[in-house]
């Protein structure tokens, strides 16, 4: 036993391998969270629910520019240039964040009518919690680009489990099965995403000082990374939307269980990504070939993305009952194909946070070009749920297709 005990504690793990662990915890917890809000609250009413963890999913998106921008700096700057920076980046995002709040709550009853949802009030607690969400995207950013993976890892953990733990509690102790209650949960998990919170590496009292070259390069990045990720909600989150708004609330429900199972390989890949940018900056910072990394990452996506894609064809009916109940076996049939579409974005995905990673940035309107395609299409085809699903799929694989002819064109050039 004494053996066995030593054993375990010579096993040293690193804050990266930590980190991975903890994205493949919160990716699961955030997996259970939809799965039980599938099964209590049925087709109909879980529509509601996914136009909320849409916006969530989109807010994610808009707040990680503050964090990818952080993480990067973090990295450049260092000692009061650090700290004029991480001041000014923490008032920019929270302004920011205060803004949209106010914008979500004004038009909260217009965002009702537009997602046929049974209640404007949940846009209107969503909208409180925005704020909340951009300073600790900030906080995220700076354990981001120091390596501190394992303060990075709490952070997400404690938003996850509170998120998890308070809204299915909220449900059963007031018996409501109803948006409002998942509004609240929401909320308060940005609360408890906070924790642990830096606060020894800025000060929000003294003016922010930046030289101009500093203050040009920061905005350029913030810029550039604010666009693409724009486009990453146009990809992962408009067939949603655009669902729930052309189609009955039952078939947006089951379009929703469908999204949810298929983007796993999605938000695996999203822990590579989290990783990647600061090696490669800091490679970049140091004057090596950093390739090798963008290579070992594809082929760790590519992997995990055959693995669930043939999962999701082999065991299809399975999959669905286990996750979300009989009740939404009528898209089964979709769901090796969905799989397939987020697929083929995740290894979209790697090459452009590469590129912008080391201040390229046509990948960036590669993405831009093929998320507008992909409305473009779904508003012009979307008889059924599987149309949606096949449109998705062309416009992904002509993004693949594209960003990896620019990857060679590059290689070619290089030599």
């Amino acid at each position: 036993m004494q053996q066995s005990i030593k054993m375990i504690k010579s096993l040293k793990i690193s804050q990266e391998q930590l980190f991975m662990l903890s994205v493949l915890l919160v990716n699961g917890g955030n997996y259970l969270y939809n799965l039980l809000l599938g099964r209590i609250l049925g087709p109909a009413q879980f529509a509601d629910a996914a136009v909320l963890i849409t916006f969530l999913l989109v807010l994610s998106f808009v707040a990680m520019t503050f964090q990818l921008v952080t993480a990067k700096f973090s990295v450049l700057l260092e000692n009061n240039v650090l700290i004029n920076f991480l001041t000014t980046i923490y008032k920019n995002s929270t302004a920011i964040g205060i803004g949209l709040g106010i914008l979500i709550i004004i038009f909260s009853r217009q965002l009702q009518t537009v997602f046929n949802t049974s209640s404007s009030s949940m846009f209107i607690i969503f909208g409180v919690g925005v704020p909340l969400y951009f300073v600790m995207s900030v906080n995220r950013g700076v354990y981001q680009g120091k390596k501190e993976f394992k303060k990075l890892s709490i952070t997400y953990q404690l938003e996850m489990l509170s998120r998890l733990v308070l809204t299915i509690s909220l449900i059963y102790l007031l018996g409501l099965k109803s948006s409002i209650v998942i509004a609240i949960g929401i909320l308060l998990s940005f609360v408890f995403g906070l924790i642990p919170f830096n606060t020894k590496n800025f000060n929000l009292n003294i003016k922010s000082q930046l030289l101009a070259s500093d203050k040009k390069a920061i905005k350029h990045f913030l810029l550039v990374t604010a666009f693409y990720e724009l486009t990453q909600i146009i990809i992962n989150n408009s067939d949603i939307l655009l669902v729930k708004h052309y189609f009955p609330s039952h078939d947006a429900g089951l379009y929703a269980s469908l999204a949810l199972i298929g983007r796993i390989v999605y938000f695996i890949a999203w822990m590579f990504v989290m990783l990647l940018l600061p090696e490669v900056v800091q490679l970049k910072k140091e004057g090596k070939d950093p390739s090798k990394i963008l290579f070992k990452y594809i082929l760790y996506i590519a992997a995990i993305a055959i693995t669930i894609i043939v999962g999701c064809a082999l065991f299809p009916n399975l999959a669905i009952t286990l996750l979300f109940g009989e009740q939404y076996l009528d898209v089964a049939p979709l769901l090796w194909k969905y799989a397939t579409a987020t697929g083929l974005f995740a290894l979209s995905n790697i090459f452009a946070y590469y590129y912008l990673s080391l201040d390229k940035y046509v990948p960036v309107l590669i993405s831009a070009v093929f998320g507008v395609l992909q409305v473009v299409l779904i508003f012009l085809f979307h008889g059924t749920l599987e149309e949606v699903v096949y449109m998705q799929i062309i416009a992904m694989v002509l993004l693949l297709l594209v960003q990896l002819t620019f990857y060679i064109t590059g290689l070619e050039i290089k030599k």
